[in-house]
């Protein structure tokens, strides 16, 4: 049994963090490595890393998932993106100019039977229709279209779709956080949520590493709604974890095996990408036409018997046989007390929720030494979740 409540700590609401410092890295900064505590500014992050370090960036872009519909009564609907399923490949569904499919969250919806919604886009000079095609527990499938065949999906959400930010900052999507809530490196849309660690990066940070010889590449994971999910079962094996996303480029591969024993991640989404290419490799290995897809007790569940660099070589050679120059999968591991780290060598990341399953995946990192971590931040005037302040774990 893994209890969650050893993985509890008092969080006072006043040290979450409402809205972000500025400049973005003005931030302030924990660094642990060696067992040390210390801290410092985000901005002096370059002083900190070795010149042969690799970062790896996650370059998702938060999409505006939430939509407010109103049916003829005035009963407001709220739909919530969460994936596509038709077409089910991201930016297929995001550029299409004809009716697409989400899983969708629904809010208020006992109060929208079987009819359609519609909402006038006045900036497209067209109207979005929504109609609900089937329900699945709390989830919903449901169908977009709009006329103006020369609009893609993309462009509707745009116009009328609203950031969806945390809701434990309880408050609404201000105009401010259509900027404070992206990195400045984000370029491949579908997140529901930010990959938070990299809020703190800026251009000028991003131009010191590179001028102090520190390498980076990037990758891609879109951060769903489960991100927030809490863990309800006092065992955390009991939880289940969401299914995400995830798309690597060749020349990704190729870097981090160029660099094992130097990458850092940027964030708990650039881990569990990083660490789910070890059992995709295992997995083609096994079995050249195998399920890409990490499931969440994997990890856990065989003895592996490749190394590392041969997994990664494993999926290099698959991209290979099939002319592809990118790795497109799912995972959904689950990063806990007694994983086996592979890839990485530390993590830049924020401070997480109580109870949660980013605080388990910390305390895979350091041990129990989060405690010491985190009560430190509580001690030091450090800002908590999405937009609070950072830290640098390494292993």
């Amino acid at each position: 049994m893994l209890d969650i409540n050893e993985f509890d700590y008092p969080l006072p609401d006043e040290r979450i963090a409402r809205h972000p410092v500025s400049p973005r890295d003005s931030s302030k900064l924990l660094l642990y490595s060696g067992g040390n505590i210390s801290e410092d500014v985000f901005h002096n992050l370059p002083a900190h890393l070795q010149a042969d370090t690799m970062l790896v960036y996650n370059n998702t872009r938060v999409i505006p998932a939430r939509m407010i519909f109103h049916k003829a009564t005035g009963a407001r609907i709220e739909i919530f993106c969460l994936e596509p399923l038709v077409p089910a490949d991201y930016q297929l569904n995001l550029s299409s100019c004809q009716a697409v499919t989400w899983k969708c969250l629904i809010g208020n919806a006992k109060k929208w039977k079987d009819e359609k919604l519609q909402l006038e886009v006045p900036s497209l000079g067209d109207a979005i229709t929504a109609e609900r095609l089937a329900t699945s527990g709390n989830t919903h499938t449901i169908q977009f279209s709009w006329h103006d065949t020369t609009k893609s999906f993309a462009e509707v959400l745009d116009a009328i779709g609203e950031l969806p930010i945390p809701p434990y900052l309880n408050r609404h999507t201000e105009e401010s956080d259509k900027t404070d809530y992206q990195t400045v490196y984000s370029r491949i849309k579908g997140s529901v949520a930010a990959p938070t660690a990299g809020l703190h990066f800026t251009d000028e940070v991003l131009n010191e590493l590179r001028d102090k010889g520190v390498k980076t590449t990037e990758l891609t994971l879109h951060v769903g709604a489960g991100t927030f999910q809490p863990v309800k079962t006092r065992d955390a094996n009991l939880h289940t974890m969401h299914s995400e996303f995830i798309a690597v480029p060749r020349q990704t591969l190729c870097d981090i095996i160029s660099n094992l024993g130097h990458i850092i991640a940027v964030g708990t989404t650039s881990v569990r990408t990083l660490e789910s290419l070890y059992y995709l490799g295992v997995r083609l290995n096994n079995d050249e036409k195998a399920e890409l897809h990490v499931d969440q007790f994997e990890p856990y569940d065989n003895e592996a018997t490749i190394t590392t660099k041969q997994a990664l070589l494993t999926l290099v050679d698959y991209l290979d046989s099939h002319n592809s120059t990118t790795l497109y999968a799912s995972t959904q591991i689950m990063i806990k007390p007694g994983f086996r780290f592979r890839i990485i060598e530390g993590m830049i990341t924020n401070f997480h929720q109580p109870k949660s399953t980013l605080l388990l995946l910390v305390s895979a990192l350091v041990g129990d030494r989060w405690h010491d971590i985190y009560d430190y931040a509580l001690t030091h005037g450090f800002r908590f979740l999405s937009y609070g302040d950072s830290s640098l774990l390494m292993k």
